[in-house]
């Protein structure tokens, strides 16, 4: 029997929807049960072979090999997140951009920040964040209302697994719509032949773009909880301070209150963003209450 490949891309409780790789169709899936004997359950963005059977519902035969796994949303194979965030309407805070980044730094993928509803900003407020973050992040200057550069996020997005980040309000939704006109219809209608009960699906789902690739329809990182970092670590997940920790005097400066700290010499310069380091200091001492309420236990 012919083996073909797609990507799972929902879960009902008795079924999966897989997106073809060739042909990009999508088809219910079942799961045989020697998969449940065994204790083995794909997961949104796990890449399978599956074969067709006679009803035109295919049947999962294997799953392959995993290059990236996401805990929250848990979503396999992503590529790479897309943070969307806006300056104005809502104005987002440089902290919570900067919570943002080091979940995406933790999840070792790389990000690229959309900056939505430019038609709202002057070119000065672009400059500026463009100065924090420009030299470490690829930024992305969008208008889902003007439609601004918006082929160009295509070409970011086609014939990749990606996942969707940002605040409520930045424009998440109205950016997929640009990007996709009738994506949230045709998703409604899937979803209604996937299973009778709404109450029934799981997790997470990817969306399916005409032009090629798929996207989480999650922010992920809703709540922007910190992972469980080591506080003496957390310095790792700001690229510009990670760059410079080798110069100060002692290698285990956390760039707190050491003397001989090369970093803090770059903040008081102006080579390393206030703004950012304010956010480092933030997460730091959060870390710490976290140990401390611990016991002073390690993370594993």
């Amino acid at each position: 029997m012919e083996r073909r490949k797609g990507v799972v891309v929902r879960f009902g409780s008795r079924n999966m929807e897989v997106v073809d790789n060739e042909t990009g169709g999508r088809l219910l899936c079942t799961m045989p049960g020697r998969f449940r004997m065994q204790g083995i359950r794909p997961i949104v963005g796990d890449r399978v072979e599956y074969s067709l059977s006679g009803n035109g519902q295919g049947r999962i035969e294997s799953i392959l090999t995993r290059e990236t796994e996401l805990l929250r949303p848990r979503i396999s194979n992503i590529e790479q997140i897309l943070l969307v965030l806006s300056l104005r309407e809502p104005a987002v805070q440089n902290v919570i951009t900067d919570r943002f980044l080091v979940l995406a730094e933790y999840a070792k993928l790389p990000v690229v920040v959309v900056i939505n509803k430019i038609d709202l900003l002057a070119d000065d407020e672009i400059k500026e964040f463009s100065e924090i973050y420009g030299e470490y992040y690829n930024i992305h200057q969008v208008s889902s209302k003007k439609e601004i550069n918006i082929n160009q996020l295509r070409d970011i997005l086609k014939g990749k697994i990606s996942v969707m980040a940002g605040m409520s309000g930045v424009g998440k939704s109205s950016l997929l719509n640009t990007l996709n006109p009738g994506l949230k219809l045709r998703v409604s209608e899937i979803s209604r032949g996937l299973e009778r009960g709404r109450h029934t699906t799981s997790y997470v789902e990817l969306l399916q773009f005409d032009f090629g690739g798929l996207i989480a329809d999650t922010p992920g990182f809703a709540n922007l909880e910190l992972p469980e970092i080591e506080p003496d670590c957390l310095k790792r997940y700001f690229p510009e301070i990670d760059q410079e920790s080798g110069m100060c005097a002692f290698s285990d400066c956390v760039h707190i209150d050491e003397p001989g700290c090369y970093v803090k010499e770059l903040i008081k310069a102006g080579n390393i963003h206030e703004s950012r380091y304010e956010s480092y200091l933030s997460m730091y001492n959060e870390l710490k209450e976290r140990e401390r309420e611990k016991g002073g236990k390690k993370y594993g």
